[in-house]
């Protein structure tokens, strides 16, 4: 008699042609993930070959009850890593029945942008390092502490934990590196170009980054990435918090700092480029701020490897500022830079657009 774990295994490319695509899609609160499957009568590698789709937009707060009609337009695909085989993710963005954007659809905006032809010539290239925390399932508190307690201070862990019971609790928490593991392999199963994995300042944070990507690329990859971090911690029974600063008092929060090229700044000469590109940036503080993510002000306080909200500035090697230029670009006097405003919970799409549209597009 087979097993369900036979069942959930099994290679249907053995016996059909037939695929399963599973759609997925960002929901009503902009950071929850949404997906459902359909039978496909064979592989498919064209986003754009796909049937579009439709869901219940009242029950995901995107629609009302009387017109809840939402359409889904496949926009991206993966390989599947749970289902295996032909099997694919599609990442896919949500109109009204007449073709208009829905509120909550960034991806149609960053679109325009990323097609606008002095962007496409300047070949925008991305690097997001995602950070993100683990938490017990029952109590909403990071996996490894002690419920309803602490471990050691945070710069004391970062040279030497204070016993051998709290070195037990945070290195050899076997449920850490399996989730962290599974979700990089998955990643790069999937053609997701995820660079690498580390283990963040907090204890319980980690981080993964996804690129170099290109244009929009950056935010599909990325939603993606979400998308199979949250199944394999579901799997896990665990739960993975997006919040900024998921734990108050003297612990670092949680950003997506966002490394970011253009072909000008690559090039010879780029870092004049790239020090007019952070100008402008500068000069647009408070917009950009508004669009990297909910909850940013409790994260940049100007502790903690950041710069306060309310405060622009910019460094060579300076983790304590707006933007990081690295050491190596002002060396070779071309390179990229790092934007580490972004909260762990922004919206890619918006954050690489906007990026795009200040230092290439806006003239000030």
């Amino acid at each position: 008699m087979a097993l369900l774990s036979d069942l959930i295994n099994l290679n249907l490319s053995d016996v059909t042609e037939k695929i399963i695509a599973e759609y997925i899609w960002i929901g009503g609160s902009g950071m929850d993930l949404r997906s459902k499957a359909r039978t496909l009568s064979g592989p498919v590698s064209d986003p754009h070959k796909l049937p579009k789709w439709n869901y219940d937009g009242s029950s995901t707060g995107q629609a009302p009850g009387e017109d809840s009609e939402v359409i889904l337009y496949p926009q991206a695909i993966f390989k599947d890593p749970f289902r295996r085989g032909n099997n694919i993710l599609v990442m896919c963005d949500a109109y009204t029945p007449a073709g208009e954007p829905i509120p909550t659809n960034k991806r149609h905006n960053a679109a325009k942008i990323f097609s606008h032809p002095e962007v496409l010539a300047e070949e925008t290239w991305y690097g997001i390092e995602q950070e993100y925390t683990l938490l017990q399932n029952s109590v909403k508190w990071p996996i490894g502490w002690p419920v309803g307690g602490y471990p050691g201070p945070q710069v004391s862990l970062l040279i030497l934990l204070a016993t051998l019971k709290d070195f037990i609790r945070f290195f050899t928490c076997y449920l850490w590196a399996d989730i962290v593991d599974s979700h990089y392999k998955a990643c790069l199963y999937a053609g997701i170009n995820i660079s690498g994995i580390n283990g963040e300042v907090m204890p319980g944070q980690w981080e993964f980054q996804v690129g170099p990507a290109v244009g929009i690329s950056a935010g599909d990859e990325l939603w993606v990435a979400r998308y199979i971090l949250e199944r394999i911690t579901e799997i896990a029974g665990v739960v993975v918090s997006f919040d900024p600063k998921p734990i108050q008092g003297d612990w670092n929060g949680a950003g997506a700092h966002t490394n970011y090229s253009t072909k000008s700044m690559r090039n010879d000469g780029g870092y004049e480029i790239i020090k007019k590109a952070i100008q402008k940036l500068g000069l647009r503080h408070k917009e950009h701020i508004a669009a990297y993510g909910e909850g940013n002000e409790r994260r940049l306080t100007g502790r903690h490897e950041t710069a306060d909200i309310n405060t622009f500035l910019w460094g060579v090697a300076n983790r304590g500022a707006s933007i990081r230029v690295g050491r190596d670009t002002e060396k070779e006097g071309k390179g990229y830079f790092e934007d580490r405003r972004p909260a762990s919970n922004m919206d890619p799409y918006v954050v690489t657009s906007m990026i795009a549209e200040t230092t290439i597009l806006w003239k000030p």
